[in-house]
This record gives structure tokens, C-alpha cells and sequence, in this order.
């Protein structure tokens, strides 16, 4: 259960916060719901509270976030040779997880490719979506500046 101000992460979104909790009347039933505004975009949602099915979840605590880098940082990774919009549909799912470890995944495995081979347009806005999502939430977990997350990955990630 999540209270008005906490900060939390809604799959395929990213980091938010609750601003609010509003009781609304669907379909003759009344419901709690979260407001949340999205940190990133400014975009507001509703989520029911009731239902694992939101994805809602805390940010991690500041001891995984070495777990997440460990994650970028490997290479010895085999990526499965298959067309690239299987490929976008598979990773398009660990995103949608809200996992950040599978999306700590999807952006490990698409710098890999992006090593041997042109991304996609698609693949190459998937891979700025999942950088994006981990900036925000490494830089809140860890109570750094994005800037400083961004400078990690770059060193991680190098051009």
C-alpha cells in the first residue's frame, strides 16, 4: 500500500510519484485508485489499488542498485539470432515488466548489438526508453543526479 507522496515505479512508465488517492464510481462500484504523476513525461495516470495486476512497485533500495549494475556490465551475454521485431516484442515484454533487472537486461543486450550491427529505429528508441527508466531510478534509489547515473552508464557503455 502506497501513500500520497511516495515515489514508486509503474512498468513501462518509470518513476512517479503519488499524489493522490481518489475514490472513484466504476460501474456502480466504488474503487480507490492512485493518482501518479510520472517524473519523466509529467503524464498523470490513474492505478487501482487493489490488484497485483498494476505492476506498482517501490523503488529498490539503494543495495540493489550494484546488483542492476553488475547486470549492464556483463559480457559474456548470448544474444539468440532472430529477426529484430521478435527481438522488439521480447524486450518490449521485460520492459513492460517494470522489472529493472530485465530492463537492466534489455539495455546490456542491445549496446551489445548496437557493437556489432545498426539497431533498428525501433530497437534504437527501446534502448533511450530502458536508459531513461534506470536513470530515474538509480538516481533516486542511490539520492544521486541523473547526470551522475548517466555518467555511469557512459563509462559502462562507452561510444
Amino acid at each position: 500500500m502506497f501513500k500520497s507522496g511516495d515515489m514508486a515505479v509503474y512498468p513501462a512508465h518509470g518513476v512517479g510519484k503519488i499524489e493522490a488517492i481518489e475514490q472513484k464510481k466504476i460501474g456502480g462500484d466504488e474503487q480507490a485508485f492512485y493518482v501518479m504523476k510520472i517524473v519523466d513525461s509529467g503524464m498523470v495516470v490513474m492505478i487501482p489499488t487493489k490488484g497485483k495486476s498494476t505492476g506498482l512497485r517501490n523503488i529498490i533500495p539503494p543495495e540493489e542498485v550494484e546488483k542492476v549494475y553488475d547486470i549492464l556490465r556483463e559480457k559474456d551475454v548470448v544474444i539468440t539470432t532472430q529477426p529484430w521485431n521478435q527481438r522488439y516484442r521480447d524486450y518490449m515484454q521485460k520492459i513492460k515488466t517494470g522489472s529493472v533487472y530485465e530492463i537492466a537486461s534489455v539495455l546490456r543486450d542491445l549496446n551489445i548489438l548496437s557493437s556489432d550491427k545498426a539497431l533498428s529505429f525501433g530497437e534504437r528508441k527501446m534502448m533511450d526508453t530502458a536508459r531513461t527508466l534506470l536513470v530515474k531510478e538509480i538516481s533516486i534509489a542511490n539520492k544521486t543526479k541523473e547526470d551522475q547515473v548517466e555518467m555511469d552508464l557512459d563509462n559502462i557503455f562507452p561510444s
